[in-house]
């Protein structure tokens, strides 16, 4: 339907809120907000489909679908530096892998 109508974000993976990249019982800020915007966006830019970046603190935890762990691997130096940009401090590849609702999984 949104093809139809033109729109060019018709293929783009659905996307839920960004608040759910922030643990629950945590404040959520602008500033929040804006650090995992901007490193989705910047794992997008640099090739990474389906992801989240998780808030912990100040350390990003990412979530990946399995076949692109390799190659996060070989490009971490730069992920790193890319994120802490961002103003993480710390940042991880969730060994558990992309999944929807990960931050439920404490509840």
């Amino acid at each position: 339907m949104a093809q139809d109508c033109g729109f060019d974000f018709w293929n783009k993976p659905s996307s839920s809120c960004l608040a759910s990249r922030i643990p629950y019982g945590e404040e959520i800020t602008l500033e929040k907000l804006q650090m995992v915007e901007n490193a989705e966006n910047i794992m997008q830019d640099i090739g990474f489909s389906n992801l989240r970046v998780r808030l912990h603190g100040k350390i990003a935890r990412i979530e990946l679908i399995p076949e692109e762990f390799e190659k996060a691997v070989k490009i971490r130096h730069r992920i790193v530096e890319l994120l802490q940009e961002c103003g993480f401090s710390y940042v991880t590849l969730d060994l558990k892998r992309y999944r929807g609702g990960s931050m439920d999984e404490i509840l």
